[in-house]
């Protein structure tokens, strides 16, 4: 990794493509991208804005609502449960106390 910093900000280049795509998309961004999906197409389709497509995709503290998904998905011709599948795949339940 090479950093280049100045007093505006700070640029940070990889060489591995995992490594920059998680910095830079949620799961849901590279769900999206990696079915080379047109996220103003899926906003069109959704109703959601833009903004919101974008925040889902590139912000990691934002929350995805259970109606959001299922619209994408099936915006995507995706199958809503597989879907769910892929974004929840690292939840675990808290081991027993």
């Amino acid at each position: 990794m090479i950093v280049y910093l100045n007093t505006t900000f700070c640029i940070f280049i990889y060489t591995d493509e995992q490594t920059v795509n998680s910095i830079i998309m949620t799961k849901l961004g590279e769900i999206l991208a990696k079915k080379s999906v047109n996220k103003s197409m899926v906003a069109r389709k959704t109703g959601l804005s833009k903004a919101r497509i974008n925040e889902l995709t590139m912000n990691d503290t934002a929350k995805l609502r259970l109606d959001e998904m299922y619209l994408i998905a099936l915006a995507t011709d995706s199958d809503p449960n597989e879907m769910m599948l892929k974004l929840c795949e690292d939840l675990r339940l808290k081991e027993p106390e």
